[in-house]
């Protein structure tokens, strides 16, 4: 299966629903939550600035704009079931809106953002550069960009040579990311599309005790796996219960690297 992400508004409503279940675990996560404080305490915006999010999803980093960076926010998704799970967790915040929209075509005019916010999206993006080239068209002149995406090649669970439980993960990452080695270009590919990058810094992210995130690889990748027929039903299942066994032993370690990248207008 290709990346679901990449064309999610024409994916099935019931992987929708399960995607945006996901998202919102990632976001309550305390180790994401502090990368996201990290990558924004860089940012320094004026009274009244207006920020846009592209590639959303539930909204929770739109959310998070709103209340550390006290600025408005717009949140663009082309999953209609993303958007209405945004605008009903976000219902009561001032001065944040979502709708419906493909960051490669936004309908904002030009230099209309102080910030644009591409958090774990670009990697998903088919064509990221037209993403790019509308973000730096609607910023204003000085505007910021932030863009955080896992550098998904160094995604482990593996606790030992030709460990099964990597070949999940591995699945996982070849049918749910576009391109797993985008992070690893983007400094140049933000140059080329007008911008001055500022900093880049590696985020190291990492489950043990509680992997909750880390589990949902995990399950996304045995259903890849049974799917094709490359495991049966029963060994999909017996890695499932193999992963929770070692969470609950306290065996279990699940790694990503994540990279921040801000750059002006």
């Amino acid at each position: 299966m290709s990346d679901p992400y990449a064309t999610i508004a024409d994916a099935d409503p019931s992987l929708q629903e399960r995607l945006a279940d996901v998202l919102e675990l990632r976001a309550r996560d305390s180790q994401q939550q502090a990368m996201l404080r990290a990558y924004l305490s860089e940012i320094e915006l004026p009274p009244g600035a207006r920020a846009l999010e592209i590639g959303c999803g539930t909204g929770a980093v739109s959310r998070a704009l709103v209340e550390s960076l006290h600025c408005e926010v717009s949140g663009v998704d082309p999953s209609a079931v993303f958007v209405a799970r945004a605008r009903e967790l976000g219902k009561l915040l001032h001065g944040l809106t979502f709708e419906q929209g493909d960051g490669r075509s936004l309908g904002f005019l030009d230099a209309s953002f102080d910030l644009v916010v591409l958090h774990t999206t670009l990697c998903h993006v088919p064509d990221p550069e037209a993403a790019l080239r509308e973000a730096h068209r609607v910023l204003r002149r000085d505007g910021w960009l932030a863009v955080f995406d896992g550098d998904y090649m160094t995604t482990t669970v593996a606790i030992r040579p030709s460990d099964p439980l990597q070949l999940l993960v591995d699945a996982m990452v070849a049918n749910f990311v576009h391109d797993p080695w985008l992070t690893r270009r983007l400094s140049k590919t933000l140059e080329s599309n007008g911008f001055t990058v500022k900093s880049l810094r590696s985020h190291g992210y990492t489950q043990t005790a509680e992997p909750a995130y880390m589990l949902t690889l995990i399950d996304r990748g045995a259903d890849v796996l049974s799917r094709s027929g490359a495991l049966t039903a029963e060994g999909a299942e017996a890695l499932r219960k193999e992963a929770r066994r070692r969470a609950e032993a306290r065996e279990f370690f699940g790694h990503i690297s994540f990279v921040s990248v801000i750059a002006r207008k």
